[in-house]
C-alpha cells in the first residue's frame, strides 16, 4: 500500500515549516527551566490559556456555521484548510500546555502526599504550595481536556467538509476539477497524500486482520466452506442451471412468443440471483466473525447491492443477445452482430463493479477529494469507451455484411436514436473528462448506465407481460380452453381480454419505468426501494400539496363503478318492475325513469368526488372553471341540461306525446339530457334540443288527452241534390267504427261558386294518430257510395283557345 501511496516530501517540509503564535507561545514555555530543587512552585501557566481557548472555540463555531451554509467546492475547500489549520493550533495548543503540566506534576512528586491522620504534621507553608500546585494542576488538566476536544471536533469538522465534498461533486456538475491530462488528476496514483496512505494501510490492516481470523481454527471449516460455494456459484451457477432450465420450459411452455420473452426473463433471473448468492456468501465468509470492523461490514452490503445491478447488465445483456439459441432472441439482430457485442455487457459490468466498489471505499474511510476525483473519473472514461467501442464494433459488422452481399436487420428508426443517442453521450463523458468536468462525466455515466438498465428491464418486461397476456387467454391454450368453457365466453371476449391486461400491465410497467428514472439512481436505489417509494406514493406521501393520494382515487374509481352498477340496477326495477303496476301512464313513467337517473349521476358524481378527497368547500375552483366554460362554449350545453330538468318537472311535453316544432311533427320517445328524439311517421327520428321546447311555439295535439279530427273537403257539381249528398256523407262517417258518435258528425256548407257546391264533413276520433287512418278508409267508402248513387264530383272547367284557320 505504501508503493501505491506514498507521501509527498515537499508536501511534508511545507507543514514543518508552518508556525504561528501559538508555537512561540509554546517554545516560550518549553524553554522556562525546571523546578527548584527545593520545591518552591512556579507559575504553571506561562502563556495565556484561556484566551487561546477561547480563540480556538471561536474559530470552531465560527467554521461550523460557515459549512451549513457553504454549498460551492471552493467554499468547502477553504473551509477544509481552516479546520486543518485549527487543529494544528489545537494540538500546538496542546504541545505548550503539555510540559506545564508534567512540571507541575513534578513539583507535587517533589513534596510527596499529604501525611497520614496522627502524623507528623506539615507546616502551613507546605501545605499552602501543595494546595496552590494541584490547583494549577485542575486547572492544566480542564484546559488540556479543552484543547483536546477542541482538536478532536476540528479532525470530525475535517472528515465532514470531506464528505461534503464529495457530495458536492455528485451534485455540482458544472465544476471544473481538472483534465484527466493534467498531472493534478494522476497524482493520487503516483504521489499519494500521507492521510490517504494511513487510511489504505488502516483498510488494509482490518481486512488483513479480518483473514487471519477467519482461519483460525474455530472458524476454519465454515471458511472454507463459504468460500468454496461463493467460487462455485459464482462460476458454476449459472451454468449449471441454465442447462435443464433449457432442456425444460421449451417442453412444457406453449409454443409461441412467450417461450421466448419468458426464457430471456429466467435467463437473466439465473444470472442475478446466482451472482448475488456467490457475493453474499463471499462476504458471508468475513462479516459473520465477531471481530468484524464496521467498515468492513458496510463495505460488505454494498458489494452485495453493487453485485446485483452488475449481474442485471451482465444478464440483461446476455439474455437479449442470446448465442446460445440464436431463435430465443428477442431483438431483431443478425448472429454477427449479437456475437460482436456478447463481451460487451460482461465489460460493463466488470466496470460498473471495480469502480463501483472504489467509490464506496473512498467514502467509507474517507479518502480525500483527489482520491475520489481519480476514481469518478477512471470509471466514466472506461464506462464511455465501452460504450463507445459498442456501436463501432456494429457498424463495422453491418458494413462487412453488405461488401459481402448479405442483409443485415432492418433497424428500426427506434434502434437508430438509441444507436445515437449511446454514442453522442459517450463522446460527451469524454470531452467532459478531457476539458477537466469530472463531475459532469460521472453524472452522465451513471445516468446512461441507470436509463440504459430501466429501458432494457422494461423492454424485457412489456414483452414478457404481452405475450403472457396473448398465451393466457388464446383459445388454443390450456388456460383459455379452460376459461372458455367455466365462463362461457367466446374468442372474442378471450380477445379482448388479452388486449385489456396487456395494456394495464403495460401502463404500469411504464409508470413504474418513469418512477425509477426520475427517483432512482444507479448503484443506490434498489427494487426494495422502489417499491417502497411506490407504496409511499400510493398513500399520497409527497403529494399532500396537491392532495392527491392514490388509494383515493382508486377508492372513488371502485366507488364510481359500483354506483353505477346500482343506479342501473334501481333504474331497470323501476322501468319494468315498479312502475308498470301503478296508474301513471307510459309517458309520466319514462319522465321519471330519467329524472331519476339524472339525480343519480349527479349524486355518485358528488359523492365521488368526496371519496377522492375533494372538499366541498374546495370546490369553488370548479364553479370558476364552470363559469368560464360556459363563457366560451357551455352555454348551449347548460343551457339545454336545465330546459330537459324544466321538460321532465313541468312536463309540457312529454314522451308519447304527438307534437309539432319548426315544421316537425312526431311522437316524443325519448326526452335525454341535453335534447329530446322524435319520431316522425315514417320512422325516422328527428334530434330537437331541449331548449327549443322552452323558448319556441310547440304544439302538443295529444295533451290534456285530446281528440282527432278528421276533415274531408269535397266540391260537387251545381245540378246534385245537397241534401241528398249530406244524408250520404253523415251515413258514411256514422258507419265508421273509429268516428266518434260524440260530438256527432256533420256537414257544413263551405262555399257555393261557378265551380261548384264546397261541402266539408266533420267527425271526431279518439286520438290525432288515427286520423290519418281514418280519413282514408272514409275516402274509400264515401267515393263508393258516390258511384253507387250516381253523384259524379265537380270537374275543373277547362277553356280551349282555337285560332281560326286562314283560307288560302
Amino acid at each position: 500500500m505504501h508503493t501505491f501511496l506514498k507521501m509527498p516530501v515537499m508536501w511534508a517540509l511545507l507543514l514543518s515549516l508552518m508556525t504561528g503564535p501559538v508555537t512561540a507561545m509554546a517554545a516560550t514555555d518549553a524553554a522556562s527551566p525546571a523546578p527548584a530543587a527545593n520545591g518552591e512552585p512556579v507559575d504553571p501557566v506561562k502563556i495565556n490559556a484561556p484566551a487561546a481557548l477561547t480563540a480556538l472555540q471561536k474559530r470552531l463555531d465560527t467554521t461550523k456555521q460557515q459549512v451549513a451554509t457553504a454549498k460551492t467546492e471552493k467554499k468547502l475547500n477553504a473551509l477544509n484548510d481552516d479546520a486543518l489549520k485549527l487543529y494544528d493550533d489545537a494540538e500546538k495548543l496542546l504541545t505548550a500546555l503539555g510540559p506545564q503540566r508534567a512540571q507541575v506534576q513534578a513539583q507535587l512528586d517533589v513534596l510527596g502526599p499529604a501525611p497520614a491522620a496522627g502524623a507528623l504534621p506539615e507546616t502551613p507553608e507546605v501545605i499552602r504550595q501543595r494546595n496552590k500546585l494541584n490547583a494549577s494542576k485542575t486547572l492544566l488538566d480542564a484546559q488540556i481536556d479543552q484543547a483536546s476536544a477542541i482538536r478532536t471536533s476540528a479532525q470530525n469538522l475535517s472528515a465532514q467538509i470531506r464528505g461534503l465534498r464529495r457530495e458536492t461533486l455528485k451534485t455540482q456538475i458544472a465544476l471544473n476539477s481538472g483534465s484527466i491530462l493534467g498531472i493534478s488528476f494522476w497524482t493520487p496514483l503516483f504521489s499519494p497524500q500521507d492521510n490517504d496512505v494511513a487510511r489504505f494501510d488502516d483498510f488494509g490492516a482490518q481486512v488483513k486482520d479480518a483473514w487471519h481470523q477467519a482461519w483460525q481454527p474455530e472458524w476454519r471449516v465454515g471458511s472454507a466452506i463459504y468460500l468454496l460455494l461463493a467460487l462455485a456459484i459464482g462460476v458454476f451457477g449459472r451454468r449449471a442451471l441454465d442447462r435443464p432450465l433449457g432442456w425444460m420450459l421449451p417442453r412444457w411452455l406453449p409454443g409461441g412468443r412467450l417461450r421466448r420473452s419468458l426464457l430471456a426473463s429466467i435467463a437473466t433471473l439465473i444470472i442475478v440471483v446466482s451472482q448475488w448468492l456467490s457475493a453474499t456468501l463471499f462476504c458471508q465468509f468475513f462479516v459473520r466473525l465477531p471481530d468484524t470492523s464496521s467498515l468492513l461490514m458496510e463495505l460488505a452490503n454494498s458489494i452485495t447491492v453493487l453485485a446485483v445491478f452488475s449481474a442485471l447488465i451482465a444478464g440483461l445483456g446476455s439474455a437479449l443477445l442470446s448465442n446460445r439459441h440464436p431463435s430465443w432472441r428477442l431483438p431483431g439482430l443478425a448472429d454477427p452482430i449479437a456475437k460482436t457485442l456478447a463481451s460487451f455487457p460482461i465489460t460493463l459490468a466488470a466496470f460498473i463493479f471495480i469502480f463501483g466498489i472504489v467509490e464506496v471505499l473512498n467514502g467509507l474511510i474517507d479518502s480525500s477529494v483527489a482520491v475520489t476525483l481519480f476514481g469518478n473519473g477512471m470509471s466514466a472514461l472506461l464506462v464511455a469507451v465501452n460504450c463507445l467501442i459498442a456501436p463501432m464494433r456494429v457498424n463495422r459488422v453491418r458494413r462487412r455484411l453488405l461488401a459481402r452481399g448479405e442483409q443485415p436487420e432492418a433497424r428500426s428508426m427506434l434502434a437508430g436514436l438509441i444507436h445515437m443517442a449511446i454514442s453522442v453521450t459517450a463522446v460527451v463523458i469524454i470531452l467532459a473528462l478531457l476539458v477537466g468536468y469530472i463531475p459532469l462525466a460521472r453524472f452522465l455515466t451513471y445516468e446512461l448506465v441507470w436509463v440504459g438498465l430501466v429501458l432494457t428491464c422494461l423492454y424485457l418486461l412489456i414483452h414478457l407481460v404481452v405475450d403472457f397476456s396473448e398465451s393466457f387467454f388464446s383459445p388454443t391454450t390450456y388456460s383459455g380452453k379452460l376459461l372458455k368453457s367455466t365462463l362461457s365466453l367466446n374468442e372474442r371476449h378471450l380477445s379482448l381480454a388479452a388486449t385489456l391486461f396487456a395494456a394495464v400491465g403495460k401502463t404500469l410497467l411504464v409508470l413504474f419505468a418513469a418512477l425509477a428514472l426520475l427517483n432512482g439512481t444507479f448503484g443506490t436505489t434498489t427494487p426494495l426501494e422502489l417499491l417502497s417509494k411506490v407504496v409511499d406514493i400510493w398513500g399520497g406521501k409527497g403529494l399532500e400539496s396537491m392532495n392527491i393520494i392514490p388509494a383515493h382515487a382508486v377508492n372513488a374509481f371502485l366507488f364510481l363503478a359500483v354506483g353505477w352498477y346500482v343506479l342501473r340496477s334501481a333504474k331497470r326495477w323501476l322501468d319494468k318492475d315498479f312502475l308498470p303496476k301503478t296508474m301513471m301512464d307510459r309517458g309520466m313513467r319514462a319522465s321519471l325513469v330519467t329524472l331519476f337517473s339524472n339525480v343519480g349521476y349527479v349524486l355518485i358524481i358528488l359523492l365521488t368526488l368526496s371519496t377522492l378527497g375533494i372538499e366541498w368547500n374546495r370546490l369553488a375552483w370548479i364553479v370558476s372553471a364552470l363559469s368560464v366554460g360556459i363563457g366560451f362554449g357551455l352555454q348551449e350545453i347548460v343551457k339545454n341540461f336545465i330546459s330537459g330538468l324544466i321538460l321532465l318537472t313541468e312536463r309540457p311535453v312529454k314522451v308519447g306525446d304527438l307534437v309539432t316544432i319548426s315544421g316537425v311533427e312526431g311522437d316524443i320517445r325519448r326526452i335525454n339530457v341535453r335534447a329530446t328524439e322524435i319520431q316522425l311517421s315514417d320512422r325516422s327520428t328527428v334530434i330537437v334540443p331541449n331548449s327549443q321546447f322552452i323558448s319556441q311555439n310547440v304544439r302538443n295535439a295529444t295533451m290534456g288527452n285530446a281528440q282527432g279530427v278528421a276533415t274531408i273537403t269535397l266540391t260537387f257539381p251545381l245540378d246534385i241534390d245537397p241534401e241528398q249528398v249530406r244524408s250520404l256523407l253523415l251515413a258514411c262517417y256514422e258507419l265508421h267504427e273509429a268516428v266518434l258518435d260524440t260530438p256527432a258528425p256533420s256537414v257544413s256548407f263551405k262555399e257555393l261558386g261557378p265551380t261548384g257546391i264546397v261541402l266539408s264533413v266533420t267527425g271526431y276520433v279518439a286520438s290525432p294518430r288515427v286520423v290519418s287512418g281514418t280519413k282514408s278508409d272514409l275516402l274509400y267508402e264515401i267515393l263508393k257510395a258516390l258511384r253507387a248513387a250516381d253523384i259524379s264530383l265537380s270537374q275543373t272547367q277547362t277553356m280551349v283557345l282555337e285560332q281560326p284557320v286562314e283560307k288560302q
